[in-house]
C-alpha cells in the first residue's frame, strides 16, 4: 500500500462520480467519500432507480450532485475525474472498460469480471489508457494485514495456514449499522431481464468455455459465492504467500464448505459459509513452529471495527518454556477509508494499484482450480 495519510498534502479533491446505489454506497462508500471532503467531492450519481437517485442525493455531502439513469452520462462527463462502480456485477466490464477509454480511474468493487474474456478486454484497454483499475478488495489495505505480511515474510518456516470466512447474514449487520439504507423496486423488467441474462451468459462462459466445467445450479451458485465472498480471502492469501500449486481436495456446498490447498511445504485450508448465527467470524492464520500469526477481520458494514493482529509465541524463561501473547490494534481506520485513499494516490500520480486488473485475474485461475476439482 502507498503510504498516505488523512492529510492532503497536494491540495486537490477529485470529482467524483458514483454507479450504483444499493446497499453497498448507502452503508458505505457515500460515506466515506463524504468524510475524506479533502479528498473526493461526489459530483454525480447514477442508478437505474430514480427514488434510489433522489434518496442517496441527499446523503451526499457538500451540494447536490447531478444525477442520472445513464452510466455513460456520468462516466463521460466533465463532472467526474474518477468512476466508482459498486453496481451489479454483470455491468463492471462494460463500465470500467468505458472509463477507461475517457482516461478515467475507475475504482470497480469485486469482483472486476467473471470470467477471462471480460477480465482480458479491461487488461487490454488499460494498455491504450492512461488510467487504471483499481479493484475494491479492502481487507488487503488493513494496517493489521500489511503488518502481518511483514511478521510472515520472517518466518524461517511456514508449515501451515487456516483461512476462514464463515460469517452471518449481511441483513444482521446492515440493519445494526445506523446506516439506515433503502432498496427500492421502480426500474424497468427488461433492465431486470437484462442483468440477469448477461450475467448468467458470463458465468456460463466461465464455467463451460473457460474451466471446462458443467454450468449446474450447483456449480453455478459456487462460481457465484467464491467470485463473491471467496476473492476477499483468495485475494488475501495470494498477497500473502502467492498461488498454490495444486488443490488436493474441496467439499462444496451450502451452508459451510471447504477446500484444502497445497503450497510447496505447507498446506493451506480454505472454510468459509453463511449461516444464521450474526457473527463474522474471517481470518487468516499463519503457523510456523516458532510462532502463529493471525489477522482477524469484522464486518465492514459497521465502520469503525478494528482489524487485530495477534502473535503467539514461545519465550524462553527461567523456568523453562513460556508463552507469549500479543494482540496489536494500530488504528481504528477501517480498509474501507484506507482503499479509498490508496485510490487517490493511484488516481493523482497516475500509478498502478497493487489491486489491479492483472492481480485480479489470478483469483480466476485460484477458483478455476477449485471448481475443476470439485466438478
Amino acid at each position: 500500500m502507498v503510504g498516505v495519510t488523512n492529510g492532503n498534502k497536494s491540495g486537490k479533491v477529485l470529482k467524483v462520480g458514483v454507479i450504483g446505489l444499493g446497499e453497498l454506497a448507502q452503508v458505505s462508500h457515500i460515506l466515506v467519500l463524504n468524510s475524506l471532503s479533502t479528498h473526493f467531492e461526489i459530483t454525480y450519481i447514477c442508478d437505474i432507480s430514480q427514488q434510489a437517485l433522489d434518496f442517496c442525493e441527499k446523503k451526499v455531502a457538500g451540494g447536490s450532485p447531478k444525477t442520472t439513469l445513464n452510466a455513460e452520462d456520468l462516466i463521460t462527463s466533465s463532472d467526474t475525474d474518477v468512476v466508482v462502480i459498486c453496481n451489479v456485477n454483470a455491468f463492471h466490464p462494460s463500465q470500467a472498460i468505458l472509463a477507461l477509454q475517457h482516461n478515467k480511474y475507475v475504482f470497480v468493487e469485486k469482483p472486476l469480471a467473471l470470467n477471462y474474456r471480460d477480465l482480458d478486454a479491461i487488461i487490454a484497454a488499460e494498455q491504450t489508457s492512461e488510467a487504471k483499475v483499481f479493484v475494491g478488495y479492502q481487507r488487503r489495505y488493513a494496517e493489521s494485514f500489511l503488518d502481518a505480511v511483514k511478521e510472515v515474510g520472517g518466518m524461517k518456516k511456514i508449515d501451515y495456514i487456516r483461512v476462514r470466512d464463515i460469517i452471518g447474514q449481511n441483513s444482521s449487520f446492515v440493519d445494526q449499522s445506523g446506516t439506515f439504507p433503502k432498496k427500492y423496486t421502480d426500474y424497468p423488467k427488461q433492465d431486470t431481464a437484462e442483468m440477469k441474462s448477461t450475467e448468467e451468459e458470463m458465468v456460463k462462459t466461465a464455467l463451460i468455455d473457460e474451466f471446462g466445467v458443467e454450468a449446474t445450479p450447483e456449480s453455478m451458485t459456487m462460481f457465484r459465492l467464491f467470485t463473491g465472498l471467496g476473492v476477499h480471502d483468495f485475494s488475501a492469501l495470494r498477497e500473502m504467500v502467492g498461488m498454490p500449486s495444486r488443490v488436493v481436495g474441496a467439499s462444496l456446498g451450502l451452508p459451510i464448505w471447504n477446500v484444502l490447498f497445497q503450497y510447496e511445504g505447507f498446506p493451506v485450508m480454505y472454510e468459509s459459509g453463511i449461516i444464521d448465527v450474526p457473527r463474522f467470524d474471517a481470518h487468516l492464520e499463519i503457523y510456523s513452529r516458532e510462532n502463529i500469526v493471525r489477522v482477524d477481520y469484522d464486518t465492514p458494514y459497521v465502520k469503525g471495527l478494528p482489524v487485530t493482529m495477534t502473535i503467539r509465541e514461545k519465550i524462553e524463561t527461567a523456568k523453562g518454556d513460556g508463552y507469549q501473547e500479543r494482540m496489536i490494534r494500530k488504528t481504528y481506520e477501517d480498509p474501507f477509508t484506507l482503499e479509498f485513499l490508496d485510490f487517490y494516490v493511484c488516481a493523482t500520480k497516475k500509478t498502478s494499484p497493487k489491486t489491479s486488473a492483472v492481480d485480479a485475474r489470478k483469483d480466476l485461475d485460484l477458483i478455476k482450480m477449485i471448481m475443476q476439482n470439485a466438478y
